[in-house]
């Protein structure tokens, strides 16, 4: 059995069309299936939780959606065990799809999931997942992208609700959102001195920075957010670890300059910019900053912990 989490108002109603699409291969494809379609915030996560707890003990759950849709999906599952995730892509960014090379292509991508579905579980590709907390928080958050505080979240939380971006998703021009915002928002945003430790995969700290006036630091699991942005180019979400990617200590008119530098993943050596990989990164800054997870808002925090789980997700992927 096939359950789908659809997300028809994702790309600004390219969902839609999307889903009408899959339907119509899903319906000559001879396999059984079951659609949930999301009606409101938060829903992806509400159906998750309820396709997770169905006896079917081999659940092959196919998100049609975005990367929020997908991270309120990761939000809701509760038994990893017996879940096998395929994504057919939508949305504007498509970060996660992207990072892990899933086929824009509708019937490519939908062959591909059939494909390892009649392969059995054993061919099931399994990924890291982070997972992010944060002081006062009821329940950590997972992430698949990647979470981080600073300008990428302060753009992120602009961009849920940009009337720019549906602007320039309808003209197919989505991507430009966050270049734009981040260009308005680099100027306003206030900095934070962070205290970073590092640690290893059994919690030992083996890394501590100090960063003065970041701007932003970003924890990855895949290279890229933001629509493509390579924040750590080398980040791979089968190493069990996160790549920590930070910018600090620069004066805001020369950020301005190293912005195509940072898109054309060109960033690394640059003085003010520093990558570092961990199984753990514990953060405790001079001032709140806003924190997001997979570009979705979790607030405003000063004492944040980003955490890789190692293999967590299996994915119906080649």
């Amino acid at each position: 059995m096939i359950y789908f989490i659809v997300n028809k108002t994702s790309g600004t109603g390219k969902g839609k069309i999307i889903w009408e699409k899959v339907q119509e291969l899903a319906d000559t494809s001879g396999k059984l299936y079951e659609s949930y379609i999301t009606e409101y915030e938060g829903h992806a996560r509400e159906l998750a939780t309820q396709i997770c707890e169905k006896e079917d003990p081999d659940i092959c759950l196919v998100i049609v959606g975005g990367d929020g849709t997908m991270n309120e999906v990761l939000d809701g599952m509760k038994n990893f065990e017996k879940v096998r995730i395929g994504i057919i892509p939508t949305g504007s960014g498509n970060d996660f799809c992207r990072g892990l090379a899933v086929s824009a292509d509708i019937e490519v991508a939908w062959k591909s999931i059939l494909q390892v579905m009649e392969k059995g579980n054993e061919a099931a590709k399994s990924i890291d997942l982070g997972r992010v907390s944060w002081e006062g928080c009821k329940e950590p958050r997972l992430f698949g992208i990647s979470a981080g505080v600073g300008l990428d979240a302060i753009v992120c939380k602009k961009a849920l609700h940009s009337n720019l971006k549906k602007f320039l998703n309808k003209i197919h021009l989505g991507k430009l959102t966050y270049i734009l915002l981040t260009v308005q928002t680099l100027f306003s945003m206030k900095t934070a001195d962070g205290e970073v430790e590092y640690r290893n995969e059994k919690g030992e700290v083996f890394e501590k920075k100090t960063l003065k006036k970041m701007i932003f630091s970003a924890a990855m699991n895949l290279r890229a957010e933001g629509g493509g942005v390579p924040m750590a180019p080398k980040a791979n979400c089968y190493d069990g670890k996160l790549s920590m990617c930070s910018a600090f200590g620069i004066p805001k008119w020369r950020t301005f300059f190293c912005l195509p530098l940072l898109t054309a993943a060109k960033h690394e050596r640059l003085e003010g910019f520093l990558i570092l990989d961990a199984g753990e990164i514990h953060m405790t800054l001079s001032k709140p900053m806003t924190l997001h997870a997979d570009g979705e808002y979790m607030g405003e925090v000063t004492d944040v912990t980003f955490t890789t789980l190692p293999m967590k997700l299996r994915m119906l992927m080649e």
